[in-house]
């Protein structure tokens, strides 16, 4: 996911070591906590473009008796709904473009036939079904709307965020 979103490719987001200059820690919104921290410091490095290097690390086995405080499932549906909303936060484009793109899909699954008969008769006989891809059209427009908004509030952090940057080094 996180290839596919940010264009690369970590070797291993869950494990390793992590060495973080001073004005990355300042400049860092860190509100996460627990077992999403290692996503949340990863994609913010690859969208300020900073410098990080993958080490491979070699894993060994827990040691006997000792017992995990991991939770599969859960951990990874938090971990996936982390990635979902630095999605949304680092890349509304995107993210709301897809969204857009599902919603436009559904509206048109239903509203393709509809409008074909209408073009040919003139008559609309399923008017429930007519409504129900209307419906489906508004959060796309919404979603599109929030689109603009939120992509010229990440452009404008974006340019900001190295003169910041450049004011702690100073500091």
């Amino acid at each position: 996911m996180i290839k596919w979103i940010y264009g690369y490719s970590f070797d291993d987001v869950m494990t390793g070591y992590r060495a973080i200059s001073k004005p990355f820690v300042k400049t860092l919104p860190e509100l996460t906590e627990g077992f999403q921290i290692e996503t949340d410091l990863s994609i913010h490095a690859v969208d300020h473009r900073c410098r990080f290097k993958d080490v491979s690390i070699e894993y060994r086995d827990r040691p006997a008796g000792s017992e995990s405080k991991l939770n599969t499932v859960s951990d990874v549906i938090r971990v996936i709904a982390m990635i979902g909303t630095l999605f949304k936060d680092y890349r509304p484009l995107k993210f709301f473009s897809l969204v857009a793109l599902i919603l436009a899909a559904i509206c048109l699954i239903p509203g393709a036939p509809l409008i074909t008969e209408y073009l040919a008769t003139g008559l609309m006989p399923r008017f429930p079904t007519a409504i129900l891809a209307v419906a489906f059209m508004f959060p796309c427009g919404l979603s599109l709307a929030t689109y603009f908004i939120l992509d010229s509030v990440v452009k404008v952090e974006r340019k900001e965020w190295e003169p910041k940057v450049n004011k702690i080094n100073d500091q």
